[in-house]
């Protein structure tokens, strides 16, 4: 049976101080529901003291989930501990988080105090907030550099004051691993009722080691990590929620693990991630578009045939459908084989031989290899690419009005038009192409990133689209950004190589037109 390590997710705290990732109280409810869904213990929802939109955001969010911990940040301060009272009074478990600044850094130059008063504060502020709530959580700021005996005594202090948890932060992100493990092990073994308490961390990633010490402390007696969603937070963010959880899934002997439901994973860091509008790197650990990608032929041939050769998580235990075997120059013929496959292609030996050189030619000087290429390689189609799909006409109209879209694509040497409305220009113009289309696709991912700054800013759009349990990425540049991402969407749609949708009535004005076209010759 595994212990249990409890979950503290501050994704709207401490991953809302990244600059410009503010959310307003209805999208941190959102969040704050998918957190409920995963599982997470505790959701730290805000420092109430700190605006009125924070603490009406601790409200709301208090009556709007109730299985999880609600949990509001303080300093050392009655009234910062008055108003988290305040704002935690319609939460169903509610949990405030005060503490004080233990390193030298903090004591003697940024509090302009001494050891022995500090110590006294964080006595106080413990006692102070027991009269509100039983669960009181007290951090020891900079712990990571501050002196081990100092914070024993600080640690010690405060659990007998009655705090139920007491957080180690590494603040500035200064641990290494074995130092911030060694840090968790020496309280452990000598303070007074250090069993009274839970011990918590709370890493930064300023040297990229906050997962890593993470892991360190709970290895070390810590039975509650404080981590966020995509690893988001101040400066270069805090531990990642998923690498966490899944690390100590991966590593199964180390008897400890969350009750997160990792299927929810995927779902979460792109909620966070669309609505922080902050894009997670593609080689992020778990949750990166490439995380589960293969682009290299040894590595393509190994997972193939065995998923475990090259991936030690599998993909749908993080609400991933599949991997992606991407086709790039590097690819071997096992792949190649794989896609034709999929395309419904079985080629002899010989057939593929001639197939893959043809295919490396081609890989060698273009990046993306798509559907219709393999098609041509095969001779299912010609070099003219007649069945592939072209973005020709967009013409949106909003304001005031209900979004609208007029949209022209080309299939092969075929054109339709098609108009749609929308909840805004983007939306209307994808649901005029999903008219002129056969399939049935849905959009699972929306990314847009600015490549360049100013107002003439050129806009590159990710796009992920699924059919038939299918996934595929569209791309797209440019200065119109409605532009793009419908460009984006095309691109997918060409790499599904989908088709069009026969109109009756469409067949009629083709035949008409060319009829009216003789005419005029």
């Amino acid at each position: 049976m595994n212990e249990k390590l409890y979950v503290f997710d501050t994704t709207l705290r401490d991953g809302e101080q990244v600059p410009g990732c503010q959310l307003n109280t209805t999208e941190k409810i959102e969040v704050a529901r998918m957190l409920e869904s995963l599982g997470v213990d505790v959701i730290e929802a805000g420092f109430p003291v700190s605006s009125p939109g924070d603490f009406a955001s601790v409200q709301a969010i208090s009556k709007a989930v109730s299985l999880p911990t609600i949990c509001a940040l303080t300093r050392a301060v009655k009234r910062d501990i008055d108003v988290a009272a305040d704002a935690l009074s319609l939460a169903r478990h509610g949990r405030i988080h005060t503490g004080i600044g233990v390193s030298t850094y903090h004591i003697y130059d940024k509090l302009k105090s001494n050891p022995e008063e500090i110590l006294k504060r964080a006595v106080e502020a413990v006692k102070y907030a027991l009269r509100y709530v039983e669960d009181v959580e007290f951090y020891a700021e900079d712990a990571g550099r501050a002196d081990n005996e100092y914070l024993a005594r600080v640690v010690e202090a405060v659990i007998k004051a009655g705090a139920t948890v007491v957080n180690i932060p590494d603040t500035t992100g200064y641990c290494l691993p074995d130092q911030y493990g060694a840090k968790i092990r020496y309280l452990m073994e000598n303070v007074d009722g250090i069993h009274n308490a839970i011990i918590s961390t709370h890493c930064h990633n300023d040297l990229g080691m906050a997962t890593a010490n993470t892991l360190a402390g709970v290895l070390n007696g810590a039975r509650q990590v404080e981590v966020t969603i995509n690893g988001i937070g101040e400066r270069a963010g805090n531990t990642s929620l998923e690498e966490v959880v899944m690390a100590l899934r991966c590593h199964k002997t180390s008897g400890i693990d969350t009750e997160i439901d990792a299927r929810l994973i995927t779902k979460a860091s792109h909620l966070v991630s669309s609505l922080m509008n902050m894009p997670v790197q593609p080689n992020k650990a778990i949750v990166g578009r490439n995380a589960f990608a293969h682009s290299s032929g040894i590595h393509q041939d190994g997972v193939l045939k065995n998923r475990e050769n090259y991936e030690i998580i599998d993909p749908k235990e993080v609400g991933v459908d599949e991997s992606v075997i991407a086709l790039t120059a590097r690819s071997g013929r096992a792949a190649l084989n794989y896609h034709l496959e999929l395309l419904g292609y079985r080629l002899e030996a010989n057939e593929l031989d001639e197939v893959y050189g043809k295919f490396l030619q081609l890989a060698d000087s273009k990046k993306d290899i798509r559907d219709d290429d393999l098609l041509t390689l095969v001779g299912n189609i010609d070099g003219g690419n007649t069945n592939s799909i072209r973005l020709n006409y967009l013409q949106v109209v909003t304001g005031s009005l209900v979004p609208t879209a007029t949209v022209s694509i080309s299939f092969g040497d075929h054109e339709q038009m098609a108009s749609a409305t929308g909840n805004g220009p983007v939306d209307a113009a994808v649901n005029a192409i999903k008219k002129m289309i056969r399939e049935k696709v849905r959009i699972q991912e929306f990314l847009i990133q600015s490549m360049t700054r100013g107002s003439d800013d050129v806009g590159r759009v990710h796009i992920q689209v699924k059919r038939d349990g299918r996934t595929v990425h569209g791309f797209a540049a440019n200065t119109d950004v409605v532009w793009a991402a419908v460009e984006a969407f095309v691109d997918a749609l060409r790499k599904l190589n989908v088709s069009e949708r026969l109109d009756p009535q469409f067949a009629i004005r083709q035949i008409r037109n060319k009829i009216v076209a003789k005419i005029k010759q």
